[in-house]
């Protein structure tokens, strides 16, 4: 495997090397711009993607075709047939961790059950293999648990490959572990509440509750919806949900079907010149000149 890593702003992006054929990438782009890495990966290799935060986009055949992976959701590429290497594009405050394993230290993982993963049974094992799944709770503690880590370099390593096997024992986890009601899963059952008091928000975003609302609804106390909300999305409540207006208020205007004020409305200002310096304060721009850049 040939490695060519590079990234256009700010951001972390480096790669543990496990062992031969078998390594992680962790990218945390907290820019305002997008991070572009790339990684020469021929056919050998599966690919998995998990995005914690934000979302990442992989480029296919020199940029011809592309394909999303959106928050909270894990990304699978195998292709046996052809090389598939990295050309992504890391969307500004986005998380992403990668695991690369080679298909022979792969199949040495489920020798013994190569029925148990679809993809290893002979008649798929040589064909492509793309899929894309929801994180459950349980990966997006492990996922932070890797981006996190302040162990020092000697322990690192050590504190990285066990992470990557228990993320892929999770991914390839069939029982459907019924983590609200598992007393011994608390970490779990907290991050359901957080991303459900994230989908609170962002639903009501026009009238948000308050926080203390918002932690009795969701059935967390304040601190623990606090620390908890900021270390699973990197930002405080509210100032993830003015990130995700003004995203939510930019796509609106790319799309031109709604004017300024019925924007404005939409997203919970309650007048127009409040929306467009919230909108510059966001982007350094007022939502006529973006609109005019555009066209």
């Amino acid at each position: 495997m040939n490695s060519e890593d590079k990234n256009n702003a700010q951001g972390s992006f480096n790669e543990i090397t496990i062992e031969k054929g078998f390594s992680v990438l962790r990218c945390q782009n907290e820019t305002d711009e997008k991070v572009i890495a790339k990684k020469a990966i021929d056919s050998s290799f599966i690919q998995f993607h998990f995005s914690l935060k934000g979302s990442s986009f992989f480029n296919f055949n020199d940029g011809r075709y592309q394909l999303e992976v959106k928050e909270e959701k894990a990304l699978l590429l195998y292709n046996p047939k052809r090389d598939l290497p990295i050309d992504l594009e890391i969307q500004p405050k986005s998380w992403l961790v990668s695991i690369l394993i080679s298909i022979q230290k792969f199949h040495s993982l489920f020798s013994a059950e190569a029925g148990y993963v679809d993809f290893l049974s002979n008649e798929n094992k040589d064909k492509k293999y793309y899929t894309d799944t929801e994180l459950t709770p349980a990966m997006a503690v492990v996922l932070h648990q890797l981006l996190n880590t302040n162990l020092n370099k000697y322990i690192q390593h050590l504190y990285a490959k066990g992470k990557a096997y228990e993320l892929l024992s999770l991914y390839f986890n069939k029982e459907d572990a019924d983590v609200e009601h598992c007393p011994f899963l608390i970490d779990e059952e907290n991050i359901l509440k957080i991303r459900r008091a994230k989908d609170i928000v962002i639903s009501r975003m026009v009238e948000p509750p308050t926080l203390q609302d918002l932690a009795n609804e969701v059935g967390l106390n304040l601190k623990k919806l606090k620390v908890g909300f900021k270390q699973l999305y990197g930002d405080s409540v509210f100032s993830f949900l003015f990130d995700y207006k003004m995203e939510f208020a930019r796509k609106m205007l790319e799309h031109g079907e709604n004017n300024v004020n019925e924007i404005s409305t939409r997203v919970g200002y309650s007048t127009p010149s409040h929306f467009i310096a919230a909108f510059k304060k966001k982007y350094g721009t007022t939502p006529k000149q973006y609109v005019m850049a555009l066209r």
